[in-house]
């Protein structure tokens, strides 16, 4: 029996194939099983890969100042992809997806070196200790230094080339993420919102940081974000013009612990930790080691503070070991009574509807940003299930909002067989008259490795006509592309794995962000580089559906800056509702033939001709629309085809 079923799966897989190669495409709409994801081989450079409906194009490894540190957000500007990481970033000539080449490595370290742009603009996010004003690779070891950044570095890449370092914002709070937002009503000027979620810094080192809390301090740093005002016409004159306090009066939110195995996996390191002379913290429920990004500038502290020099002592260590835990429970206010969350880890924006999504913690918020500079919440929700609520995507017409849950922090397996589906998931939401309900969760499901860092991550739309589909990254559980048009069930439509970065423990890699940009898409992957893939077309997704997307182009784009997809009249996109309207049952067969056949016969037709074929062909679809199971989608097809008939005479053959 067992050597029948091998047989029928390769036949299966072999029919597969064959119908990929062919002229029609992989019509399949099921995904193959079993899971080509699990049990990839391991490597670097030479891990194995799976992939369904997706093709990778290239891989570009960073260069070489950049190679072995972090690779982190994306930003695209023009033909290029600019590729945030801790060293820098990079700017990746894309003029031909599958062969891009290195424009410019600008050195310049801080973490995470989140990047976005508008026009000739860059913005580049500094929040850890080390970063430096003037981008060399000395790093700060003075607990208060005049030297360090954390905040907003503004480029001009007008020659991007030779990127100009024209101005940095610094914020009390550092930016670990930052959002680009365009006032419609203000042309002179672009505004930033700034995520900060580091420690807050000494009023020494910046003027009016205030650790205390809003109820000791009113002008606490806070349970509040910045927002920047930067003049197009003097970009160097950039600075924060108010601080909204968006996360007031919000209560604890509900949590949920973490899965068994993890806390006895967090002891059994912290006790190993321990017998060799590590550190050791209860951080957040569990014994975590302190790693030496911590441990090292605390030990330094306390060789100063004893007005000594050189290596610290046995006696220095002791002294850090016994007082280690206050030390961090001040960092963290960890002591303090349970509240709201007072930092978001990222906002989204959606200026056209005047909305936006906040990924704060431990609430998702919808905010009311009509008012650019003045940002207010509107709404909150809270999940049990959730436990770091990491970004945020609106589909394109609004209705929707989905939020991720980096459960870990990015450095953890999540996804492993034991993993619940609804922890380090997404979580999607109907949005109506200014309220958030909830609708279902959608998560990668491919069983990852315990070596695997895995947990859901950056994304953003495809701009396919008639559906909301996203791409999104899940760091080592690779990339998923999936529909929730119907928001209650969500659907896999293509993926793309590696296997780990290292079999024989944890290692960071995985790609950090996967995005659509003008009919490629492109994935920052930590460890091994920019990744650029392309959708192939499936039963799931038609060739007319990605040749529709592939006509929507900007001239630049930052995922957390959400533009109104338009299409424009195109006999592409006519025919994308109609794959549609085949795959819903929307029309019956025999309908769908006589529709293409019609489709076909008006692009083949030119000027009055087509004129009134496409007109005909209008006025019937208006009527299909009364019967139809899917009559919002005929409508949509409708308006298509007559926006056509109204352009005929003037234009040829599209």
């Amino acid at each position: 029996m067992t050597s029948f079923r091998a047989l029928v799966h390769v036949a299966v897989v072999v029919s597969l194939a064959a119908c990929a190669s062919g002229g029609g495409g992989n019509n399949s709409t099921v995904a193959p099983t079993p899971d080509p994801r699990v049990g990839l081989k391991p490597g670097l450079n030479d891990a194995g890969q799976a992939a369904w409906n997706l093709k990778l194009v290239n891989n570009t490894p960073p260069s070489e100042k950049f190679a072995g540190s972090t690779n982190s957000d994306l930003s695209f500007y023009k033909n290029y992809v600019i590729q945030g990481n801790y060293n820098g970033f990079e700017a990746w000539d894309i003029s031909t997806p599958a062969h891009p080449t290195l424009k410019v490595g600008y050195f310049c370290p801080a973490s995470q070196s989140d990047v976005s742009v508008f026009r000739n603009l860059l913005f580049v996010s500094g929040e850890g200790t080390g970063g430096r004003l003037d981008c060399t690779a000395a790093g700060v070891h003075d607990s208060v230094s005049h030297d360090r950044l954390r905040g907003i570095r503004i480029f001009d890449i007008s020659d991007i080339a030779n990127p100009k370092y024209i101005a940095n914002v610094q914020t009390c709070r550092g930016s670990h993420t930052h959002t680009v937002v365009i006032d419609p009503n203000d042309s002179a000027n672009v505004y930033v919102y700034v995520s900060g979620s580091a420690p807050v810094r000494s009023p020494t080192e910046l003027p009016g940081c205030v650790k205390q809390s809003p109820d000791s301090n009113p002008n606490s740093s806070l349970f509040r974000i910045e927002v920047i005002k930067v003049p197009l016409a003097a970009p160097q004159t950039a600075a924060i013009v108010s601080s909204p306090r968006i996360f007031d009066s919000l209560a604890p939110p509900p949590q949920h612990g973490e899965m068994q195995q993890d806390v006895a996996e967090s002891k059994r390191v912290a006790d190993s930790a321990r017998t060799h002379g590590g550190f050791t913290v209860t951080l957040f429920g569990m014994e975590r080691v302190l790693g030496p990004r911590f441990a090292t500038p605390m030990l330094d502290s306390l060789v100063k503070a004893r007005g000594g020099t050189g290596t610290p002592t046995g006696a220095d260590s002791a002294n850090l070991r016994a007082n280690v835990q206050g030390i961090i429970d001040k960092m963290f206010n960890l002591n303090r009574q349970r509240t709201g969350p007072n930092q978001c880890h990222d906002i989204t924006v959606y200026p056209t509807i005047g909305l936006a999504g906040g990924a704060c913690g431990g609430y998702g918020l919808l905010l009311d940003i009509r008012d650019v500079a003045h940002p207010r919440r509107i709404g909150a929700v809270a999940d049990s299930n959730f436990s770091y609520w990491h970004s945020a995507t609106f589909n394109n017409d609004g209705t929707k909002l989905l939020f991720s849950d980096e459960w870990g922090g990015g450095g953890q397996p999540k996804c492993r067989a034991f993993d619940k589906p609804e922890w380090g998931a997404d979580a999607i939401f109907t949005v109506a008259d200014g309220r958030m309900t909830f609708q279902s969760y959608y998560k990668m499901l491919a069983p990852q490795t315990a070596n695997e860092n895995c947990v859901a991550h950056n994304g953003s739309l495809i701009p396919i006509p008639g559906r909301d589909v996203m791409v999104q990254s899940w760091y080592q559980g690779g990339v998923s592309v999936f529909d929730w048009t119907d928001p209650a069930h969500p659907k896999e439509v293509a993926f793309f794995d590696r296997g780990p970065v290292d079999g024989t423990k944890p290692a960071d890699g995985g790609t950090w962000s996967a995005y659509w940009y003008n009919g490629y898409i492109y994935s920052s992957e930590i460890a091994r580089g920019l990744d650029v893939f392309e959708l192939t077309p499936s039963g799931l997704i038609s060739r007319n559906e990605i040749e529709a997307a592939k006509l929507v182009h900007l001239d630049y784009f930052n995922t957390q800056d959400q533009p109104k997809i338009t299409w424009p009249a195109s006999f592409v996109v006519a025919r994308a509702y109609v794959d549609q309207l085949e795959r819903s049952n929307g029309l019956s067969p025999e309908r769908v033939k006589v529709v293409r056949h019609e489709l076909d016969r008006a692009q083949k037709s030119q000027g009055q001709a087509r004129h009134d074929a496409l007109t005909q062909l209008a006025t019937a679809l208006g009527q299909d629309a009364a019967t139809s199971t899917d009559q919002a989608k005929v409508q949509k097809l409708a308006a298509v085809v007559t926006e056509l008939a109204t352009t005929a005479p003037a234009v040829g053959a599209q």
